[in-house]
Protein backbone atom coordinates (compact mmCIF):
# COMPACT_ATOMS: atom_id res chain seq x y z
CA UNK A 1 0.00 0.00 0.00
CA UNK A 2 1.31 3.69 -0.69
CA UNK A 3 2.86 5.34 1.85
CA UNK A 4 0.42 8.67 1.82
CA UNK A 5 -2.42 6.03 1.46
CA UNK A 6 -1.70 4.00 4.07
CA UNK A 7 -1.34 7.29 6.84
CA UNK A 8 -4.77 8.42 5.59
CA UNK A 9 -6.46 4.71 6.44
CA UNK A 10 -4.78 4.37 9.53
CA UNK A 11 -5.95 8.21 10.79
CA UNK A 12 -9.50 6.92 9.18
CA UNK A 13 -9.29 3.61 11.32
CA UNK A 14 -8.59 5.51 14.65
CA UNK A 15 -11.61 7.89 14.22
CA UNK A 16 -15.05 8.47 13.93
CA UNK A 17 -17.04 10.79 11.60
CA UNK A 18 -19.35 13.04 13.39
CA UNK A 19 -21.96 14.97 11.05
CA UNK A 20 -23.85 17.85 12.36
CA UNK A 21 -23.37 16.50 15.87
CA UNK A 22 -24.32 13.02 15.27
CA UNK A 23 -21.88 10.18 16.15
CA UNK A 24 -21.60 7.72 12.96
CA UNK A 25 -20.16 4.64 12.76
CA UNK A 26 -16.61 4.46 9.99
CA UNK A 27 -17.30 3.83 6.45
CA UNK A 28 -13.62 3.07 5.10
CA UNK A 29 -12.80 4.47 2.05
CA UNK A 30 -10.00 1.52 1.08
CA UNK A 31 -11.46 -1.88 0.72
CA UNK A 32 -8.57 -4.87 0.03
CA UNK A 33 -5.77 -2.02 0.01
CA UNK A 34 -7.95 -0.70 -3.24
CA UNK A 35 -8.41 3.14 -3.25
CA UNK A 36 -12.63 4.08 -3.82
CA UNK A 37 -13.60 5.45 -6.92
CA UNK A 38 -14.50 9.38 -6.32
CA UNK A 39 -18.15 8.41 -7.46
CA UNK A 40 -18.16 5.67 -4.37
CA UNK A 41 -16.42 8.29 -2.14
CA UNK A 42 -19.55 10.78 -2.72
CA UNK A 43 -22.07 8.37 -2.65
CA UNK A 44 -20.65 7.56 0.58
CA UNK A 45 -20.68 11.37 1.76
CA UNK A 46 -24.43 10.92 0.73
CA UNK A 47 -25.08 8.55 2.65
CA UNK A 48 -23.73 9.73 6.00
CA UNK A 49 -25.56 12.91 5.12
CA UNK A 50 -29.15 10.73 5.26
CA UNK A 51 -28.04 8.25 8.24
CA UNK A 52 -27.44 11.57 10.41
CA UNK A 53 -30.41 13.03 9.46
CA UNK A 54 -32.48 9.62 10.10
CA UNK A 55 -30.56 9.34 13.05
CA UNK A 56 -31.71 12.55 14.10
CA UNK A 57 -35.73 12.17 13.32
CA UNK A 58 -35.91 9.22 14.97
CA UNK A 59 -34.47 10.53 18.31
CA UNK A 60 -37.41 13.49 17.14
CA UNK A 61 -39.77 11.29 17.50
CA UNK A 62 -38.84 9.16 20.36
CA UNK A 63 -38.86 12.20 22.79
CA UNK A 64 -41.72 14.03 21.20
CA UNK A 65 -43.61 11.74 19.50
CA UNK A 66 -43.14 14.13 15.97
CA UNK A 67 -42.17 13.52 12.88
CA UNK A 68 -39.77 16.48 11.10
CA UNK A 69 -42.45 18.18 8.76
CA UNK A 70 -44.93 18.23 12.07
CA UNK A 71 -42.14 20.19 14.09
CA UNK A 72 -42.14 22.54 11.36
CA UNK A 73 -45.07 23.24 10.98
CA UNK A 74 -45.56 23.68 14.64
CA UNK A 75 -42.53 26.06 15.15
CA UNK A 76 -44.16 28.43 12.26
CA UNK A 77 -47.77 28.83 13.49
CA UNK A 78 -45.77 29.96 16.84
CA UNK A 79 -43.42 32.19 15.19
CA UNK A 80 -46.51 33.57 12.83
CA UNK A 81 -49.33 35.48 14.65
CA UNK A 82 -52.74 33.14 13.62
CA UNK A 83 -51.57 32.09 10.70
CA UNK A 84 -53.46 30.54 7.60
CA UNK A 85 -52.42 26.87 6.40
CA UNK A 86 -51.79 28.08 3.13
CA UNK A 87 -49.54 31.36 4.79
CA UNK A 88 -47.47 28.31 6.70
CA UNK A 89 -47.33 26.22 3.37
CA UNK A 90 -45.47 29.27 1.71
CA UNK A 91 -43.12 29.78 4.73
CA UNK A 92 -42.17 25.84 4.98
CA UNK A 93 -41.88 25.65 1.09
CA UNK A 94 -44.73 22.29 0.98
CA UNK A 95 -48.16 22.24 -0.79
CA UNK A 96 -51.39 23.38 1.22
CA UNK A 97 -52.83 20.02 0.65
CA UNK A 98 -49.93 18.91 2.88
CA UNK A 99 -49.56 21.36 5.37
CA UNK A 100 -53.54 20.87 6.02
CA UNK A 101 -53.56 16.78 6.47
CA UNK A 102 -50.40 17.75 8.70
CA UNK A 103 -52.12 19.91 10.43
CA UNK A 104 -55.48 17.35 10.75
CA UNK A 105 -53.19 15.12 12.41
CA UNK A 106 -51.71 17.82 15.07
CA UNK A 107 -55.33 18.87 15.59
CA UNK A 108 -56.72 15.18 15.77
CA UNK A 109 -53.59 15.07 19.13
CA UNK A 110 -54.60 18.61 20.46
CA UNK A 111 -51.63 20.37 20.06
CA UNK A 112 -52.71 22.33 17.23
CA UNK A 113 -56.08 24.28 17.50
CA UNK A 114 -58.20 25.74 14.54
CA UNK A 115 -60.21 28.87 15.01
CA UNK A 116 -62.58 30.95 11.95
CA UNK A 117 -62.25 34.25 11.45
CA UNK A 118 -64.92 36.68 12.81
CA UNK A 119 -64.88 38.70 10.22
CA UNK A 120 -64.34 36.36 6.90
CA UNK A 121 -65.70 32.96 7.89
CA UNK A 122 -63.81 31.58 5.13
CA UNK A 123 -60.88 31.79 7.00
CA UNK A 124 -59.28 29.30 9.47
CA UNK A 125 -56.57 30.60 11.39
CA UNK A 126 -54.36 28.27 13.27
CA UNK A 127 -52.44 28.48 16.89
CA UNK A 128 -51.07 25.87 19.13
CA UNK A 129 -52.68 24.88 22.22
CA UNK A 130 -50.87 24.75 25.81
CA UNK A 131 -50.27 20.76 25.47
CA UNK A 132 -48.66 22.32 21.81
CA UNK A 133 -46.51 25.09 23.58
CA UNK A 134 -45.31 22.59 26.09
CA UNK A 135 -44.03 19.96 23.70
CA UNK A 136 -42.24 22.30 21.21
CA UNK A 137 -40.79 23.97 24.35
CA UNK A 138 -38.96 20.77 25.12
CA UNK A 139 -38.78 19.27 21.71
CA UNK A 140 -34.94 18.79 20.17
CA UNK A 141 -33.48 21.62 18.00
CA UNK A 142 -33.55 20.91 14.38
CA UNK A 143 -30.60 19.63 12.86
CA UNK A 144 -30.85 22.52 9.97
CA UNK A 145 -29.62 25.00 12.82
CA UNK A 146 -26.34 23.39 13.83
CA UNK A 147 -25.71 23.26 9.55
CA UNK A 148 -26.95 26.56 8.86
CA UNK A 149 -24.73 28.33 11.16
CA UNK A 150 -21.23 26.56 9.54
CA UNK A 151 -22.77 27.15 6.13
CA UNK A 152 -23.40 30.79 6.71
CA UNK A 153 -20.26 31.09 8.13
CA UNK A 154 -17.98 30.26 5.02
CA UNK A 155 -17.30 32.50 1.70
CA UNK A 156 -19.74 33.71 -0.18
CA UNK A 157 -18.24 31.59 -3.28
CA UNK A 158 -18.14 28.60 -0.94
CA UNK A 159 -21.88 29.29 -0.19
CA UNK A 160 -22.41 29.53 -3.87
CA UNK A 161 -20.70 26.46 -4.99
CA UNK A 162 -21.87 24.18 -2.56
CA UNK A 163 -25.31 24.75 -3.46
CA UNK A 164 -24.79 25.07 -7.09
CA UNK A 165 -23.25 21.36 -6.59
CA UNK A 166 -25.74 20.07 -3.84
CA UNK A 167 -28.21 21.10 -6.84
CA UNK A 168 -26.52 19.50 -9.40
CA UNK A 169 -26.75 16.37 -7.50
CA UNK A 170 -30.51 16.18 -6.80
CA UNK A 171 -31.08 17.39 -10.93
CA UNK A 172 -28.63 13.94 -11.30
CA UNK A 173 -31.09 11.91 -8.90
CA UNK A 174 -34.13 13.39 -10.77
CA UNK A 175 -35.17 14.34 -7.14
CA UNK A 176 -35.18 18.43 -7.77
CA UNK A 177 -38.77 18.67 -8.72
CA UNK A 178 -39.83 16.55 -5.06
CA UNK A 179 -42.12 18.34 -2.87
CA UNK A 180 -39.71 19.20 0.06
CA UNK A 181 -38.99 21.38 3.08
CA UNK A 182 -35.80 23.68 3.80
CA UNK A 183 -35.29 21.07 7.23
CA UNK A 184 -33.02 18.12 7.47
CA UNK A 185 -35.54 16.15 9.02
CA UNK A 186 -37.60 12.78 7.23
CA UNK A 187 -40.72 12.20 7.99
CA UNK A 188 -44.63 12.00 5.80
CA UNK A 189 -43.99 14.97 3.56
CA UNK A 190 -45.99 14.28 0.92
CA UNK A 191 -49.82 14.51 1.54
CA UNK A 192 -50.72 11.06 0.26
CA UNK A 193 -48.24 9.62 2.91
CA UNK A 194 -49.60 11.77 5.56
CA UNK A 195 -53.01 10.70 5.41
CA UNK A 196 -51.83 6.94 5.71
CA UNK A 197 -49.54 8.04 8.62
Amino acid sequence: MHMQSKIRYNALSLCRIFIFGVKLPLIQYHQHGKVMEKYEELLISLRRVIRAIDIHSRQLNKLSGLTGPQLMVMQNIEQLDAPLAKEIAKEVSLSPATVTTIVDKLESRQLVVRTRSETDKRKVHLSLSDSGKALLSNSPKPLQEHFITRYQNLEQWEQSQLLSSVERIASMMDANELDAAPVLLVGQIQADDAAKG
